[in-house]
């Protein structure tokens, strides 16, 4: 009989060896990723001394979110849809990832697709070539046919003195410049992605209301405060050119801007440093509009005979027509990336200022009310009645601007439709099921 080793207080590898030889080899399950470990163990990262969690925790956030993942082209579209629900790089910890996006690449390759896109086809270089600069022109196709329009209706009133022939003229250039309008908006990085009939009429009431006024709005507030006045087609004409020169630079802009932002979600590795690459995008972009703008001026001056001299300082109405074409690109940016309560807020309110301003110029005119109307009578006695629209249209693109800084940066801003679409989605919690 063997008698046992005797412990004499230091670890002898000879006598434990001849004591358990006879027992069998014990494996040890190891997980996939060391952070993984069992939560039994205590081995997992963030486990804690007796704290029990699932071996699998991002199961739940796959069950929360199964039909955003299987309608996801890609893992960014997830990315920005966590981000819209409220998963933060601090909750992606909880789940095990470093960050959003590298949880969002979980989520696709574990979640199968609802339908496997075809994969795409690439063009020849001929064909994308020929489709750019079909883009291109019918991006200048606005600005070339309201620039014919004005110097035709200009030449046929100085050289026939018929109205009625430059009626025609121009109502016919109009509807060509408004029809070559729609195309742009309808393709192109100008169109909004899932806007409904509601949608489509409350921007069309909007424009139409802005264009309306830039067209009469002056001329119906100068008789309401001091009587009847000659109507003046020069400003007005001025003011249609520059809308439609300003269709070229606004799509180039938001094209370029789409695109580096989406390389830029592509190579970002946290919404924290996706959102800081973003910024000077947002600015970048905005400047350059403007920046385009200010040449866009100079070149209406130049197409329309009777406009101010090309060295003058811009006028109040070029100042409210400049406002008016940043009011709007702001806004259709914005709905191009799915913000677009926030684009017809914008242009709402400023309808409403101009729609306040007449009102009140009118209801000055009645017995006893001449008070309602001295604040717009002393804004357009020392800046001019254009001053209104310029204020209107001024103070409301300052908002979007400010809106649109905050908004643009957020990941779910350029995730596609899928992401776009899960913004109006329920909110559905996103902790880990912590059951044993």
């Amino acid at each position: 009989m063997t008698t046992p080793p005797r412990w004499n207080g230091r670890f002898d590898p000879a006598s434990s060896d001849r004591g358990l030889g006879a027992l069998p080899e014990v494996r040890v399950p190891v997980s996939r990723r060391p952070d993984e470990a069992s939560a039994r163990t205590g081995a997992g990262r963030g486990q804690g001394k007796g704290r029990r969690g699932p071996a699998d925790p991002v199961r739940a956030l796959m069950h929360h979110h199964h039909d955003l993942c299987a309608r996801a082209v890609d893992p960014l579209e997830i990315a920005a849809g966590l981000e819209v629900h409220g998963v933060t790089d601090r909750t992606a910890a909880r789940f095990r990832h470093r960050d959003v996006f590298s949880l969002a690449e979980e989520l696709y390759a574990r979640v199968p697709r609802a339908e496997e896109p075809a994969p795409p086809v690439a063009p020849a270089p001929g064909r994308a070539l020929a489709a750019r600069m079909a883009l291109g022109a019918l991006w200048l196709l606005p600005g070339a046919l309201c620039v014919a329009t004005a110097s035709a209706v200009l030449r046929v009133d100085a050289i026939r003195k018929d109205a009625t022939v430059g009626f025609a003229v121009g109502a016919g250039g109009a509807a060509l410049t408004v029809i070559a309008l729609w195309l742009c908006l309808r393709r192109g990085p100008l169109r909004v992605h899932g806007s409904g009939r509601g949608g489509r009429i409350a921007y069309a009431l909007g424009a139409g209301w802005l264009f309306g006024y830039a067209a009469v709005g002056d001329w119906l507030l100068t008789g309401l405060l001091d009587g009847r006045r000659p109507y003046e087609a020069v400003p007005v004409t001025q003011a249609a050119v520059l809308l439609a020169l300003a269709v070229a630079p606004a799509a180039w802009c938001a094209r370029w801007f789409a695109v580096r932002a989406r390389r830029r979600l592509a190579v970002s590795r946290g919404l924290e440093e996706f959102a800081a690459g973003v910024r000077p995008l947002s600015a970048g972009v905005v400047t350059a509009f403007v920046c385009g703008l200010a040449a866009l001026v100079l070149a209406a001056r130049l197409a329309v005979p009777g406009s101010p001299p090309v060295a003058t300082l811009p006028s109040m109405a070029e100042a409210a027509v400049v406002a008016l074409c940043a009011l709007l690109f702001l806004a259709r940016l914005l709905a191009v990336h799915g913000f677009r309560k926030a684009a017809l807020i914008g242009t709402a309110v400023a309808c409403a200022v101009q729609a306040a301003a007449l009102a009140t110029a009118a209801a000055a005119r009645l017995p006893g009310a001449a008070p309602l109307g001295a604040p717009v009578a002393r804004l357009t006695a020392a800046q001019g009645t254009a001053a209104i629209p310029a204020a209107a249209c001024g103070a409301a693109a300052l908002a979007l601007l400010i809106y649109a800084f905050g908004a643009l940066c957020r990941a779910s801003a350029h995730g596609g439709p899928g992401a776009r679409t899960a913004r109006t989605a329920p909110a559905t919690s996103t902790a880990p099921n912590r059951a044993p």
